[in-house]
């Protein structure tokens, strides 16, 4: 038996694949997690209202998701309301993530794969493919940018913000500031349009040039985000079948209860199941569910999409198309929110401490995220972090070994194989920072 290991690279946090071929047929393809991290142990003791700024540094991606989960976590268990402006400044933060993940994912991690690059800032010699590459590549900066400041407006701080306080927020954002914001996602929309077209002819022609859109077999799907339209913090998860039919609503509390969740002896991030079927999350899922978008640019890639690719749509790199729906969506949500009053001079509501046991769920880039404490005498004696990325391990797996039999024959190992598993696991974008906890 043979054994292929492909480290990863352009993802968050480390992993490698690993395929075992015996006579040129694929035994299994494994997704590793090869770090540990271990926060859901050394938090155990914490002081419970320290935790909103403890648990943002499980990752410098996905810090946002983790800081308002955390707070939501914590005002389930103190039975605590913010008021609304809080809630639609942090919807603001959760936007600002989308803009700078989905950017970064999107123009950044799986647009070298289309141009056949290990890097979008890596030099070509071919004239015409540098000049793309070098716009490209500084464009896709300035949209990220736009993601990053509107968390640091928000937040407090770019990375790890610490501004999402039980009962709401520290402070409003003043209009001076918010119209500043405004006019920076106002210049940056028509260029992640341009930059989101460019990509979708180049995935498009990628697609034909390999041959495949990857493993467009059915799935489950899972989002925290609302149907009818975008809503990161819906506080609910929905269910669709495979053929597209509701699966129906369950809250945090409910999750493990409807999902089975399952650790591996070959990974330090486990997998999660329905009845043991693959379960898809991240952004095809949401657009796979979403009735309509609600902002005018989004909506009409999301008819584009649904024209081409029906409803729902399962192949593989169509997760990344997916994704630059949902950013145009994202800066054109935050301007509308931007153009609202947000200093008002009641941003949190008191609250008292008190023992108990609570959730808080987020739709992160990634998919659902949910925070579940259990706190004694004011400290943390229990925490759970449900992460994102292992509702797609199975999934990631299943693509895997397509991609595996596609390449692997008893006379030779396609060396595409190589680009071919990257495809696969950038395509689900996932964090395994977060998922090793």
């Amino acid at each position: 038996m043979a054994t292929l290991t492909f480290p990863m690279s352009r993802i968050e946090g480390h992993a490698q694949v690993v395929i075992e071929v015996e006579d040129g047929k694929v035994l299994s393809a494994h997704f590793q997690a090869t770090e540990y991290r271990g926060f859901q142990h050394f938090v155990q003791g914490v002081p419970a209202e320290q935790m909103p700024v403890i648990v943002p540094r499980i990752c410098g991606v996905c810090s946002t998701a983790h800081h308002i989960a955390a707070v939501e976590a914590l005002e389930d268990i103190y039975g605590v309301t913010p008021p609304p402006v809080a809630l639609r400044l942090r919807e603001l933060l959760l936007l600002g993530q989308l803009i700078q993940n989905q950017a970064t994912s999107l123009f950044l991690f799986t647009m070298p794969d289309c141009l056949g690059l290990n890097s979008i800032f890596d030099h070509s010699e071919d004239p015409k493919l540098e000049r793309f590459r070098t716009q490209f590549g500084s464009r896709s900066l300035m949209v990220r940018k736009a993601g990053t400041d509107l968390i640091n407006t928000v937040g407090g701080q770019s990375i790890h913000p610490v501004k999402a306080v039980v009962g709401g927020m520290t402070s409003g954002v003043p209009s001076g500031e918010a119209d500043v914001v405004r006019g920076q996602m106002e210049k940056t929309l028509p260029v992640a349009c341009e930059l989101f077209d460019s990509y979708w002819t180049q995935l498009l022609d990628m697609g034909d040039r390999i041959g495949t859109r990857g493993d467009d077999a059915p799935a489950y799907y899972i989002s925290a985000a609302g149907k009818d339209r975008p809503d990161f913090a819906s506080g609910d998860v929905q269910f669709m079948n495979p053929d597209g039919t509701d699966g129906g609503a369950f809250s945090a509390p409910e999750f493990l209860g409807r999902l089975t969740h399952r650790e591996t002896d070959y990974s330090y991030a486990g997998r999660t199941s329905y009845n043991g079927q693959v379960i898809r999350a991240n952004s095809l899922a949401r657009i796979n569910m979403f009735g309509g978008m609600g902002t005018a640019r989004a909506e009409g890639y999301l008819q584009r999409f649904r024209s081409d690719f029906g409803r729902p749509a399962h192949a593989l790199l169509l997760y990344d198309l997916a994704r630059g729906i949902e950013l145009v969506y994202a800066i054109e949500r935050a301007i509308q929110i931007l153009e609202e009053p947000l200093a008002a001079s009641e941003t949190a509501v008191g609250h008292s401490e008190r023992d108990g046991e609570g959730y808080g769920l987020v739709e992160a880039p990634r998919g659902p995220l949910i925070h579940h404490y259990r706190v004694g005498k004011g400290l943390i004696e229990k925490a759970e972090f449900v992460i994102p990325t292992v509702h797609n391990v199975m999934a990631i797996e299943r693509a895997l070994k397509e991609a595996a039999q596609r390449y692997i024959s008893p006379q030779k190992v396609d060396m595409e194989l190589e680009h071919a598993v990257g495809r696969v696991v950038r395509a689900f974008d996932p964090c395994i920072a977060c998922a090793t906890h």
